[in-house]
């Protein structure tokens, strides 16, 4: 349940309560500024907390905007280019649905109308897109499990808020189809690091060691991720 707006030094926030947490914690997201506290704590500690620690506060809310700057203000319509992989594609007019695909350095797309607005190309390249990435991220999965020898239940994309990948106890491997807007090598180490849980469902020593055979530079294309993962959008 979302808790009552307050303001402090002209930064507004919201103060909740879990059941589930023991400490006191700030949160800066796109839907604003939390303050989470235990379930019993007094809400003046929270407020405090809050006062503490604004200066935080205030540096997490300037970097929210200038990474809100750095997103891509895409124009859908047929001519502009998108990016697959880390290059940029032109989206060009296919005749058929049967012949919508990304190939050969263009985005084939299908509309049935013959006169779609932004909304209408916006969705169907979408819809395309996590077509394309499903098939694209289940032969690097399949391909990166055979090295290591080990084998995964089914593959799934999703649009998600936080998390790149996910690998389920049963074998499941989750991708966010956003990610194939990266460089390969980006999304080869995404591949690699769900396909690592299958053996190891931490992020232990082993863990990455084991990423490490397959991904030397993971480290530099995980740290690219995360400083750029926030420009993948369409």
């Amino acid at each position: 349940m979302r808790g009552d707006l307050h303001t402090f030094e002209e930064v507004t926030y919201r103060l909740l309560r879990s059941s589930r947490r023991k400490r006191l914690g700030l949160v800066v997201a796109e839907k604003g500024v939390e303050v989470r506290i235990p379930q019993r704590c007094a809400e003046r500690h929270g407020h405090q907390f809050l006062r503490e620690n604004i200066q935080w506060v205030r540096e997490q809310l300037k970097r929210s905007v200038q990474r809100q700057s750095q997103v891509p203000d895409h124009h859908f319509a047929f001519g502009a280019r998108f990016p697959w992989l880390g290059k940029p594609l032109e989206l060009d007019r296919a005749a058929r649905a049967a012949d919508s695909r990304i190939d050969g350095g263009y985005i084939q797309l299908y509309c049935r109308t013959r006169e779609p607005d932004e909304a209408q190309v916006q969705a169907a390249l979408q819809k395309l897109y996590q077509r394309e990435a499903l098939a694209l991220l289940t032969e690097k999965s399949r391909y990166f499990a055979g090295l290591l020898g080990l084998e995964f239940a089914s593959v799934k994309v999703r649009r998600t808020r936080s998390k790149w990948g996910h690998c389920t106890l049963r074998g499941e491997l989750q991708y966010n189809w956003l990610v194939c807007l990266a460089p390969e090598p980006v999304v080869d180490y995404l591949v690699i690091h769900e396909v690592c849980h299958l053996q190891h469902h931490n992020h232990s020593r082993a863990f990455w060691d084991l990423v490490g055979t397959l991904c030397p530079d993971y480290k530099q294309l995980r740290r690219w991720l995360k400083e750029n993962g926030h420009r993948l959008q369409l």
